[in-house]
């Protein structure tokens, strides 16, 4: 039986799993990420326990994606601290001796969606997730928006809700979408957790400000027809206020679907979109 890989590489967990050519999980894991040098052998011993025959890895960044460059397969400067510089791809081609395919955690993520949905080549698909941190990945007549590099949308400029006077937590830009409404800007702001903040506190508005913002921005770009906002700081009580925000940056300028359908949470269940796109990936690497 041939198995494909799969590997989420959060800021937080990596997360394992194998699976057969249908789609069947045979094995899963779950690796705290500490130093590269522990999770990446962790993660090798657990694909070594179940080999398999391609991986594909969804991974925080930025990661160096031009298949010419030198770092190809590198996390790159990172705001995760020890990280910067770690030959991702690399490591488990040389340890496991199979192809490996490397990707941004939201383009994994924006596979799986799009395999989920239909895969309709005609539609042009955007993944954004607002957890840790805030990142987006595009897919277009069923390939990926940026061949060199990709996408950083977490990062782009805001203008602030009135009244906010919030520095951001970005230790590179302060005030960007990630900076204003990933999860550590709630602690950051009323230090409380984010998970434990009552859904009716007012930084949960700003943070539906930003995000509308930012796909606003996106949908201006790149014209997609979904726009699936994942992560764990915003739920689908919250798109309401995405919307709305999102309706009153546009201003009747340019067309667009209705906005229930526009906006909407992932097809995957349990934050299960980046497993199921690498699954795709690492298949690809197959034919």
């Amino acid at each position: 039986m041939t198995l494909v890989g799969s590997i989420e590489a959060g800021g937080t967990k990596f997360v394992l799993a194998a699976a057969d050519e249908d789609g069947k999980i045979v094995a899963e894991g779950r690796i705290p990420t500490t130093s590269p040098e522990e999770t990446l052998q962790k993660s090798v011993e657990f694909f070594k326990e179940h080999p398999v025959a391609a991986l594909s890895i969804a991974s925080f960044g930025p990661v160096d994606i031009n298949p010419n460059s030198k770092t190809n397969g590198y996390i790159l400067k990172t705001p995760k601290p020890g990280w910067s510089m770690t030959d991702l791809k690399g490591t488990f081609e040389r340890e496991l001796g199979i192809p490996v395919y490397l990707t941004s955690d939201v383009n994994g993520s924006c596979y799986g969606e799009y395999v989920a949905r239909g895969r309709e080549n005609e539609k042009t698909y955007l993944y954004i997730t607002i957890g840790t941190g805030i990142g987006g990945g595009i897919i277009q007549n069923g390939h990926f928006i940026g061949y060199n590099n990709h996408p950083e949308m977490g990062h782009m400029p805001v203008v602030r809700y009135p009244g906010d006077d919030y520095e951001g937590h970005c230790p590179f830009h302060g005030a960007c979408v990630e900076g204003m409404a990933a999860g550590p800007s709630l602690e950051g702001r009323t230090g409380i957790r984010g998970e434990k903040l009552d859904r009716s506190d007012k930084v949960f508005t700003y943070v539906q400000y930003y995000v509308a913002q930012c796909l606003f921005n996106a949908y201006l770009t790149t014209r997609p027809d979904v726009m699936v906002v994942g992560g764990s700081v915003l739920n689908e009580a919250d798109l309401e206020g995405v919307r709305e925000f999102f309706a009153k940056f546009n201003n009747n300028y340019v067309a667009t679907p209705d906005l229930d359908e526009l906006i909407v949470r992932p097809a995957v269940a349990n934050n299960g979109s980046a497993t199921l796109g690498n699954f795709e990936l690492a298949k690809n690497l197959l034919k």
